[in-house]
């Protein structure tokens, strides 16, 4: 059983040498024919036969010792592996190295051989899948993690609640449980469907030209409840400033950083939002007086699903997506959104987006 696949290979060689040799007669059979009709002379049946016979052979080894050189047996090598390969990534096992590959070949210019090009181009891809597989794994976990807290805290008060030994105060405390859970998973719903729409190729946008610093008062207004709540102090410094953008979509960046602030910032605490222009953009700050963001936090805090602070984020009802969704939109406008905290001393958003006839950050 271990020699059947050579015999098979052996087999198909030979078939494919004779079919290629019954190739070369019958092109050189349709030629001689053409040549007798135009000279007018009809050779014997047996001298044809030979003349056929010999001027194919000739043909054979001809078109062999042209093609030979791109079909040596190390390159056939190279090509079955390659196939072999793509075979695995087409299943999904993206865990391939064709760099042993390169090594055979002996006497190329690997950099500049077409094979070595194609073999480095199956080598990143391969890594580039593997990547975006690992990324659509640890997606499906933290959307699974995120969707089954708040099950299990609904399920669990939902069964207390079915008890009927609870008195009306802790029925109405476990009610008020169950419907913040329900507004969690609504919201991580609505981010989620909000990723996917920025993510695709056709992301809807309706970019108008606006006063940017009017927006951020109306914004800061609409908030008013929550920072008053906490008794902080906001402070808004805004030039009178226009930008292209989709105003709807700026909202939520704005939105976004405007609740983490609050959220962040301790009772009695500060939030100040700086708007201004710097040369062709806009920069608008927001900056908060809170706990800070760990230097290794910082790094990662654009991605989705991170938490610099998962027990204060969870309590806060945060799922780790708003600045994933904040940077797309800012990126979708040519902006730019970045960090700058220290622990123990506040945060500092910064976005930067190219002001009405401006280029880009």
């Amino acid at each position: 059983m271990r020699d059947r696949p050579g015999f098979l290979h052996m087999a198909a060689n030979v078939l494919m040498v004779i079919a290629f040799l019954l190739l070369c007669w019958t092109g050189t059979y349709m030629a001689t024919n053409a040549l007798y009709t135009e000279i007018g002379w009809e050779p014997h049946g047996l001298l044809a036969f030979l003349i056929n016979a010999v001027l194919g052979f000739i043909l054979f080894g001809i078109a062999i010792a042209i093609i030979g050189p791109f079909l040596r047996p190390d390159d056939h090598k190279l090509f079955t592996e390659l196939i072999e390969v793509m075979l695995r990534i087409s299943r999904g096992d993206f865990q391939v190295n064709l760099n042993p590959v390169l090594d055979q070949m002996k006497g190329h210019d690997r950099e500049r051989h077409p094979i070595g090009k194609l073999v480095t181009s199956i080598n990143d891809m391969a890594v580039n899948l593997k990547e975006m597989e690992e990324l659509r794994q640890e997606f499906i976990s933290n959307v699974s993690h995120e969707i089954g807290s708040p099950l299990t805290s609904i399920i669990g008060f939902a069964k207390a609640l079915k008890s009927g030994t609870l008195d009306q105060e802790e029925r109405e405390r476990y009610l008020d449980i169950i419907e913040t859970e329900c507004v969690r998973l609504s919201k991580l719903s609505d981010n989620l469907m909000k990723l996917a729409v920025l993510d695709s190729t056709q992301a809807p946008a309706h970019p108008g030209t606006y006063r940017l610093d009017k927006q951020l008062i109306a914004l800061i207004l609409a908030c008013e409840p929550q920072w008053e709540a906490k008794d902080i102090e906001m402070n808004l410094e805004a030039d009178e400033l226009e930008i292209t953008a989709d105003e709807d979509l700026m909202s939520q960046v704005w939105l976004n950083l405007l609740h983490n602030a609050i959220k962040f910032t301790p009772a009695g605490g500060r939030i100040g939002v700086a708007v201004a222009r710097e040369g062709n953009y806009a920069a608008v700050r927001v900056a908060d007086n809170g706990p800070g963001i760990a230097p290794e936090d910082q790094e990662r805090i654009f991605e989705r699903f991170y938490k610099a602070d998962k027990s204060r984020t969870r309590s806060g009802g945060g799922s780790g997506l708003g600045l994933s969704i904040a940077q797309k939109i800012v990126e979708m406008h040519g902006g730019s959104i970045a960090v700058d905290s220290k622990p123990g001393e506040g945060t500092v958003f910064t976005v930067r987006l190219p002001a009405a006839g401006g280029g880009k950050a």
